[in-house]
């Protein structure tokens, strides 16, 4: 078993910056493809980032490409976003999530086995 738990998020303005972060415990997370997702208010959960095991290859949504920045460190257990010039649409409970299924990146929720439980992120404008 794999637990996740994320942090780092918050209000912020429009334009602003954050980084999030997942910890994991339980096992190492180097032998897992790790994203991340977003939900907001009344919407389904949309696929944010990927990363590989090595954090040699990376995927993003259009949406978050040359704004948002996943990265891990598989010494610390911990896989990061870094959410630069954030928009109000950018709101939404965000989520980490740890696959051992996938050999390559996915951006299908379903084919991860582990969850955190969220971290709120509210950007005004």
């Amino acid at each position: 078993q794999v637990q996740l738990v994320e942090s780092g998020g918050g209000l912020v303005q429009a334009g602003d910056s954050l980084r999030l972060s997942c910890a994991a415990s339980g096992r190492t997370i180097g032998n897992y493809g790790m994203g991340w997702f977003y939900q907001a208010p009344g919407k389904e959960r949309e696929f944010v980032a990927a990363i590989s095991r090595s954090g040699g290859t990376t995927d993003y949504a259009d949406s978050v490409k040359g704004r948002f920045t996943i990265s891990r460190d598989n010494a610390k257990n911990t896989v990061y976003l870094q959410m630069n010039s954030l928009k109000p649409e950018d709101t939404a409970v965000y989520s980490c999530a740890a696959t051992y299924r996938v050999p390559t990146l996915t951006r299908t929720w379903s084919e991860y086995n582990y969850w955190g439980q969220g971290t709120q992120v509210t950007v005004s404008s």
